[in-house]
């Protein structure tokens, strides 16, 4: 459900459908793409190793629909092969998921690793054995994110208590760190800012050990949110450069993107509005609702701040437009309740008390807290 104002004449956003999303960023890192595709294709894999490792490089590019077909082939390919190793099974399913997750369809993308975990559970009884610790340990790992974003925050915790029973017959030291990484979220959403950080650093640790420079940067990224969450922003900028910088030079151009708008974030806390917009506007040309849309939503909600700041309210009004579509539609329950209470605080100050209450309603049944929405926390209402 949108506002009322939608219906008193304000532009609602209009957004192209998918096949006009992939025909305007069909370039976007489709060299590198182009690049990689050509190493992993010289290198002596099985089939269904090279589709996954295709749709990784297609992720990096932030080819999501291009990424899901290669994760979904290399998933049959495996599938009909009686003695694939149940892990590289997960590792197809988890990259499915995490394409939906990216395009936004957040609830499909945790139901398809819940699917997953019974698949590998219900397997394990007709064997009359246990599921492949590994496999099991990456799709719990995995749920977590889309659990947090969901609201589903005893789901998330559960994902998170499974993994840590599971780490300790793990056989792949990258998943333990990947699950260390993980659950930091989840301890930041209990309150747990500390441990969140150790956790942090056991995974840097492990990844360093393991020369795995993208994880690492993923780790400086989940510090980065750390540190914004809990309000030390000096170190959050530090650390989002970090991680911006890395996932830069290694061609990840969607994740690149994703961190921008969170340093952005930021930097306006920081008193740095021109800064902070300058790249919010150069970012939304690279996401939308079916390419990063949660921090597409974010970027909007950032851009009507700073509106709000500078004493715009109609432009504030349609960017927060804007980010509640693609919020709502995401599925983003954090960060759909702050910024329903945003438009409806905004409408209610330009007395249009309807129309605020139609857009608190909407937020109705969510919660945005330290660790439950994308960026750091809005101002309070004056």
């Amino acid at each position: 459900m949108l506002y009322e104002s939608v219906r008193h004449g304000r532009r609602k956003a209009a957004y192209p459908p998918p096949q006009e999303i992939r025909r305007e960023w069909g370039t976007v890192g489709a060299q590198d793409d182009r690049d990689r595709t050509q190493d992993v294709l010289e290198e002596d894999l099985d089939d269904p190793q090279v589709r996954l490792r295709l749709g990784e490089a297609a992720l990096d590019a932030g080819e999501l629909m291009e990424a899901r077909a290669h994760f979904e082939n290399a998933g049959r390919l495996f599938d009909a092969d009686p003695a694939t190793v149940p892990a590289r099974r997960a590792t197809a399913l988890r990259g499915r998921a995490v394409s939906h997750l990216l395009a936004g369809e957040v609830r499909y993308a945790s139901h398809l690793l819940e699917e997953g975990i019974a698949r590998l559970e219900t397997e394990a009884v007709s064997a009359g054995g246990r599921p492949d610790p590994d496999a099991l340990l990456m799709l719990h790992v995995a749920a977590i994110g889309p659990y947090t974003d969901l609201g589903a925050y005893a789901r998330a915790a559960h994902a998170a208590e499974q993994a840590l029973n599971l780490a300790p017959d793990a056989a792949d030291p990258a998943l333990v760190a990947l699950m260390h990484r993980s659950i930091a979220r989840t301890l930041i959403v209990a309150g747990r800012t500390g441990e969140a950080e150790a956790s942090l650093a056991k995974a840097q640790e492990i990844f360093q050990r393991l020369e795995l420079h993208t994880d690492l940067a993923h780790c400086h990224w989940m510090r980065g949110y750390v540190h914004s969450q809990d309000g030390d922003l000096e170190q959050a900028e530090r650390e989002l450069r970090t991680a911006r910088d890395m996932l830069a030079a290694g061609r990840s151009v969607l994740f690149t993107v994703q961190v921008e708008v969170e340093l952005a974030d930021v930097l306006r806390r920081r008193g740095k509005p021109t800064e902070a917009e300058e790249l919010l506007t150069r970012l939304l040309d690279q996401l939308g609702p079916w390419r990063g849309a949660v921090h597409a939503g974010g970027a909007h909600r950032l851009l009507g701040l700073l509106a709000e700041e500078r004493g715009d309210p109609e432009a504030a009004e349609e960017h927060y437009v804007s980010a509640l579509a693609l919020l709502e539609r995401a599925g983003a329950a954090g960060d759909l309740a702050d910024i329903c209470r945003l438009l409806g605080d905004l409408l209610r100050r330009a007395g249009r008390v309807e129309a605020a209450l139609d857009a608190y309603r909407t937020g109705l049944g969510h919660r945005a807290a330290i660790g439950t929405t994308t960026l750091g926390p809005a101002p309070a209402d004056s």
